[in-house]
């Protein structure tokens, strides 16, 4: 696991609305997102839902690429989070659902600091969590690094809650340039049901598509 980092002045926001993230459904039913023409090469370009995790009984859909934070902010990394950030929800016919949100900077080393803060933020969720919250329990795993473009770094969270519930998260944080992009995956679960190995290639794609 990452070496749990310190020092952060936000707090994550609060823990129910954050969880509900990993593993929450969309309230309507929605028909997948057809094809959009092509944008421009300097506009970083977003993951379609096929190139998700496959899902053994349900097609990925997908929303609009958003301007803005997401709402409600994802765990973990969501207090770090630019109001210049854009970002695309995806979800399936059941509890799976994912999401990914890009930030372009004004340089690489803005950018190269952004993707180091959001690893520190990862690195230390469970514990932050668990302090937040004692009716929490979580646990984190941390995947490596992944070879693409500047680099992507993958980790994994599971939390329970005392009322009952498992939540099984995937996260990545992946540079290219001056941009950084975040993916994360989520669904009912324990590590047992985490799709690490899929998680992977998604993320490559996602790094490695954005321009």
């Amino acid at each position: 696991m990452g070496k749990t980092m310190h020092g952060r002045t936000r707090g994550i926001r609060t823990t129910v609305a954050a969880l509900a993230a990993l593993a929450a459904v969309a309230g309507v039913t929605a028909a997948a997102v057809p094809a959009a023409a092509a944008p421009a090469s300097d506009t970083p370009r977003f993951l379609e839902p096929a190139e998700l995790p496959p899902h053994p009984a349900s097609p990925w859909y997908a929303g609009p690429v958003t301007a803005g934070q997401p709402d409600p902010l994802p765990v973990c990394v969501g207090d770090a989070l630019p109001s210049i950030a854009s970002h695309r929800s995806y979800w399936t016919e059941y509890d799976t659902n994912a999401q990914q949100i890009t930030v372009v900077e004004r340089s690489e080393q803005r950018a190269k600091d952004f993707a180091a803060l959001l690893r520190k933020d990862l690195a230390g969720c469970a514990k932050k969590l668990m302090e937040q919250d004692p009716d929490i329990t979580a646990t984190q795993k941390n995947y490596g690094r992944l070879d693409v473009e500047e680099g992507a770094h993958v980790y994994g969270l599971h939390t329970a809650s005392a009322w009952g519930s498992s939540d099984i998260g995937l996260f990545s944080v992946g540079r290219d340039g001056t941009t950084v992009t975040v993916v994360r995956w989520g669904q009912m679960g324990n590590f047992q049901h985490a799709q690490v190995s899929d998680f992977k290639a998604t993320t490559v794609t996602a790094v490695d598509k954005l321009y």
